[in-house]
């Protein structure tokens, strides 16, 4: 299985106890859903190893205590902070304005006042908001709160996100 394939669910953040069992922390809104897997991939070195899941219980702060099939507490140690990915089909399918980051890279990018910016590169993450990064149409690099409120419509189809940006927000960029 490669990335390419899968999307990061979350990492390994600790042992616990001493039987091999791991604290698993899941980046999710809605981590019951994924509260009887099967299996996971661990990226070790670069690599997607998958490990099938021997038992799976969620903990009071919202994170999974983990058995690992075949895995000893020694061979666990070396799991600790290590990032889980699943395939990418077992994602629930998303609509109107909810969408993955990984989705819309490549999507056209369209301003309602300014007509079209150019391309959405990447989205960063940076604590206070989510951001577009757009490769302008002169090969600028475009930053762009990725929120609700800037977000007009996501189609799909015609791989295209209409943003009704405000008044100035491009005039750093001319």
């Amino acid at each position: 299985m490669q990335k390419a394939d899968c999307f990061q669910l979350g990492f390994i953040s600790r042992l616990h106890g001493v039987k091999g069992e791991l604290v698993a922390v899941f980046d999710t809104d809605q981590p019951q859903r994924y509260k009887n897997l099967e299996s996971v991939f661990v990226d070790i070195r670069g690599e997607l190893v998958p490990f099938f899941i021997e038992e799976i219980a969620q903990n009071s702060k919202g994170h999974f205590i983990v058995r690992l099939e075949d895995v000893d507490s020694e061979e666990a140690q070396t799991l600790v902070d290590r990032e889980l990915f699943l395939p990418l089909e077992l994602l629930p399918p998303l609509s109107g304005k909810s969408f993955y980051y990984h989705e819309v890279v490549g999507f056209a990018m369209e301003d309602l006042e300014n007509g079209a910016l150019g391309h959405c590169t990447k989205i960063l993450e940076n604590g206070a908001q989510p951001v577009f990064f757009i490769e302008g149409l002169k090969g600028e690099e475009i930053l762009v709160p990725a929120v609700d409120a800037f977000i007009e419509k996501i189609d799909r189809e015609q791989r295209q996100i209409i943003l009704s940006l405000p008044p100035g927000l491009l005039d750093l960029y001319q």
